[in-house]
């Protein structure tokens, strides 16, 4: 390895993987503590306009110093969280235990099995059954009933005169009928955004099964590439040699058009070489190990030289916009990715094919134009998934497949759309970190 080659291997940070399930734990977890707040909201100005408004006597101070222990517990849960640690279902069960817990000491203080707001009991069990597995949720429902009783028989009522009959004017029916609201809106509300949170998480899973099959699918692409490239070793060289000793025969020597097309041919044949070798070295050495140590306007005037070259392109529109150059280490990877979409945009515009440089911020954006038809719907739709094409042949589309995945890979992404005055673009984003020379 050489010494630039050693400067240029990247330093590959460890990260501790985190579950799927933790994630919706802590949203879950999240979403009950911005519940909670609400819940002591709500408690407070009850307390206040029963004992304020309609004169009930409470103890005031001891249900006022309950409402402080469960901000205090709140407070202490969105502390936890603010660590990003994983959120297990014990807790989650722990933290409506307490709120049910809140609850039932609220009720005893205040009248028992008679306030209206027993019923609050319902919202504490619907809660768990939305957030817990089955047996934590019928744990939590029998630990509701053991404290309806334990109120039934401890509860002290509350002195309030017996005016149901008067419908709406009760204070009871009006105690209720705030419950039931209360009730029903803080369900409406909670669920609503469990059911966000679960479509968002479904989204992601069905994203990585997707990432997952499109991986799986390049690595038998690799292993055939490699395949390939080994037997085709063999057939080139032979080539080779044979054109080289046509190259010298009286017959073709002194015909020019057929020693030029020998020559063409056998630089034909060393671009297949250089090609399979390639593919041998990508397939034996991770990424840095093969890598060279260059700059980003030097890489991409050496492949725009090398691709004109190769390539019976009329005319290459390239317009670096980078600015300030950067060290960066460059391999065939990244080389194979620009080529590809290079080579993409001759197949349909053979006149004319266009890149541009630029630089935003902390992201290396390129951008290859065309003047040919542009995409279909359908392809932009599905752009970059495996035999995606409009090429109508077989195996078409693997070019821009490998090319969204080398992207991904990097911490990039690559668009594409039509443009309105004719043809079709690809940019292509990396971020510059990825490409930076970084010391081992």
């Amino acid at each position: 390895m050489t010494k630039s080659q050693a400067a240029s291997k990247p330093v590959l940070l460890n990260r501790v993987p985190v579950t799927e399930n933790d994630v919706t734990l802590g949203e879950n977890m999240q979403q009950l503590a911005q519940l909670r707040w609400m819940a002591v909201l709500g408690q407070l100005l009850t307390i206040l306009i029963t004992h304020y408004g309609f004169g009930v006597e409470l103890p005031l101070q001891q249900m006022l110093s309950v409402l402080a222990g469960l901000v205090l517990f709140n407070g202490l849960s969105l502390l936890s969280l603010s660590f990003r640690r994983p959120v297990y279902t014990w807790e989650l069960f722990f933290a409506l235990l307490v709120d049910m817990g809140t609850l039932t000491y609220q009720l005893y203080l205040s009248g028992g099995v008679t306030n209206p707001f027993v019923f609050l009991y319902i919202l504490q069990v619907g809660l768990a059954a939305v957030l817990l597995a089955s047996r934590w949720a019928w744990t939590l429902l029998v630990v509701a009933i053991g404290c309806f009783l334990w109120l039934a028989i401890a509860g002290q009522p509350l002195a309030l005169p017996q005016d149901h009959y008067l419908g709406l004017s009760s204070v009871y029916v009006q105690g209720m009928l705030i419950c039931f609201v209360l009730n029903a809106v803080l369900l409406l509300i909670f669920i609503h955004r469990i059911t966000r949170s679960r479509r968002e998480r479904d989204a992601r899973l069905a994203e990585l099964r997707q990432r997952a099959a499109e991986e799986e699918h390049i690595v038998r692409m690799g292993l055939l590439a490699s395949g390939a490239a080994h037997e085709l070793g063999t057939p080139l060289a032979t080539i080779a040699v044979i054109l080289g000793d046509w190259r010298y025969m009286p017959a073709f020597t002194s015909d020019p058009d057929l020693y030029q097309e020998i020559q063409e041919m056998q630089a034909q044949v060393q671009r297949c070489k250089s090609i399979v070798s390639d593919i041998l070295l990508s397939a034996g050495e991770t990424r840095g190990e093969s890598s060279e140590e260059t700059t980003v306007c030097e890489f991409l005037d050496n492949l725009v030289l090398e691709w004109k070259a190769s390539r019976p392109v009329k005319h290459l529109n390239f317009d670096n916009h980078f600015g300030e150059d950067l060290d960066i280490a460059s391999d065939s990877v990244l080389k194979q990715t620009l080529t590809n979409l290079l080579d993409n945009a001759l197949e349909a515009s053979p006149e004319w094919v266009g890149l541009e440089a630029a630089r935003e911020g902390d992201t290396l954006r390129l951008v290859v134009r065309d003047r040919g038809p542009g995409f279909s719907p359908e392809m932009l739709e599905r752009l970059g998934r495996p035999y995606q094409s409009t090429k109508r042949r077989a195996g078409g589309g693997v070019g821009l497949f490998l090319v969204v995945n080398v992207a991904r890979t990097l911490g990039g992404d690559l668009r594409a759309r039509n443009n309105p005055e004719g043809g079709a673009e690809v940019i292509l984003s990396l971020p510059l970190t990825a490409l930076e020379l970084q010391e081992s």
